[in-house]
């Protein structure tokens, strides 16, 4: 039966109806054989503290020090985070960062011994310092060891946030259509823009022509579907000169098939680099899968306080699930006029308002949601990284609301990834956190660690494109026990 497609689009029913079966429990149980005899160590590089949205009971470091890594590395968990927030960063300031952090995770690996994996997770929808971090690692993880790298591994699938790739276009989910990446609101970011949803395409676009979409390898769903993993075995073993894996998925399961042939063409010798969404992640760190959290899991009872809020992103979806929040009488909404930051003195008395105004109605027991004005700021054209600059001014004058409060919420959730890293970082202080696992599909919880401002305080992030209409609602709403 032929797809329905148009204006780019596919309907997701038809796409889902024409996919073979596969035996997902058969496949899992493959995989985990796999897992157990793959002694590396995974480090994972978020550049926003979205990237834990699919796992459990693992670290995040907000620092890249050696002895964090160190840590990291002699955990029994075989796989651990590092918050970079290099989407916040300029290009110039993910490049140092993640030229710092492979020379510190290489010369931790050569002192312990331990081979490891080092994974540039990033934003499902393309998003980010693309290809800039993931060939600094390469660049100087080879200049420090003796690992060669054969090829890199883009797989941008995210089944809780309704992303997928079907014959090498990358799409997103919109109720029942599939829309092409490049065609939606995320492609037309000012910083990180593109306009090719084929992700050999995306990647020779975004490479400028140095690697090729002729001269990638794609893994498809036919060979992932009728499991011949020997077949995608032997693709891994060709790749060379750090040529681009594209990998095709619709669900779980196919991460699982590729991981096993991966892992298979690794234990061969191949390396690669990878750029990721969650879902490799977890299925790669071996991690299972765990109920959503509960409130009672989350909130002390004889906690009288209020929580509070914090949006902001601008994305569309964001903008949408405030607005329902907005529905919430319980919740005392306060805006901050984030574009007087262009008036840095008037930005400042506009930060103390809301501070005072926030103080005063946790203390009184209420819920507060504080947001930025949902207009962008807009400098014109080639004013991007001003206007990237202006934005970490913005999440500064946010992430000051929680350092400056002197009263402990019931809970913190911040709505963005450069405003929840800036907010677990500077305004929570945290140094290492656990990750509870997920209040939402998509959406996770740290746990604080004892160093930070409010020790074992459940600070939600919650991804700025993530969720229906109503998730954010909802969330709340079960936090606050309504």
């Amino acid at each position: 039966m032929a797809l329905a497609v148009y204006n780019g689009k596919r309907m997701a029913r038809e796409v889902f109806e024409n996919l073979t079966e596969v035996d997902s429990a058969s496949v899992h149980e493959t995989l985990e054989k796999e897992l157990q005899q793959f002694n590396r160590k995974m480090v994972v590089l978020d550049d926003d503290p979205t990237g834990v949205q699919t796992v459990h009971g693992l670290s995040v470091y907000t620092d890249w020090s050696m002895d964090s890594i160190e840590q990291g590395f002699r955990e029994k968990q075989p796989m651990f985070f590092i918050l970079t927030n290099s989407r916040g960063m300029i290009a110039s300031e993910s490049e140092a960062a993640h030229r710092e952090i492979a020379e510190n995770v290489a010369a931790v690996s050569r002192k312990l011994n331990q081979p490891f994996v080092i994974v540039s997770r990033g934003d499902s929808t393309l998003r980010g310092h693309y290809p800039l971090e993931t060939e600094t690692l390469k660049e100087t993880i080879e200049a420090r060891s003796d690992l060669r790298f054969d090829g890199e591994v883009i797989i941008p699938f995210f089944k809780e946030g309704g992303r997928l790739t079907v014959d090498n276009i990358h799409y997103v989910q919109y109720g029942d259509e599939l829309v092409p990446a490049g065609e939606t609101e995320f492609a037309k970011d000012r910083t990180f823009g593109y306009t090719k949803s084929h992700l050999g395409e995306w990647v020779e676009e975004k490479s400028g022509g140095r690697y090729k979409a002729e001269d990638a390898t794609y893994i498809s769903l036919e060979d992932i579907r009728a499991m011949n993993l020997d077949r995608i075995t032997d693709q891994l073993l060709q790749v060379s000169g750090f040529h681009k894996v594209i990998v095709n998925a619709a669900d779980y399961t196919d991460v699982e098939v590729f991981t096993i042939a991966l892992i298979r063409a690794m234990k061969s010798g191949k390396h690669f680099a990878f750029r990721s969404a969650a879902a490799f992640t977890k299925v790669i760190g071996g991690v299972g899968d765990r109920p959503l959290l509960t409130r009672d899991e989350l909130i002390r009872e004889d906690h009288r306080r209020g929580g509070l809020v914090l949006v902001g992103s601008h994305v569309q979806k964001t903008t949408e699930q405030l607005e329902e929040l907005k529905q919430c009488s319980f919740i005392e909404f306060i805006q901050l006029d984030s574009h007087l930051v262009v008036e840095p003195d008037k930005f400042a008395v506009e930060v103390d308002r809301v501070i005072a105004e926030a103080e005063k109605r946790l203390t009184a027991g209420t819920t507060v949601t504080v947001y930025t004005r949902r207009e962008r700021l807009d400098l014109g054209e080639g004013k991007q990284e001003e206007e990237l600059k202006l934005s970490v001014k913005i999440s500064d004058a946010v992430t000051s609301i929680v350092q400056r409060l002197q009263v402990r919420p019931s809970y913190i959730l911040a709505k963005g990834g450069i405003t929840s890293s800036d907010i677990g970082t500077k305004g929570l202080q945290v140094q290492r956190a656990t990750v509870a696992g997920q209040i939402k599909p998509g959406i996770p919880v740290w746990i604080t660690g004892n160093e930070s401002k409010f020790p074992g305080i459940p600070y939600i992030i919650f991804p700025g494109n993530v969720g229906a209409k109503t998730t954010l609602r909802e969330t709340v709403e079960l936090l606050d026990n309504r």
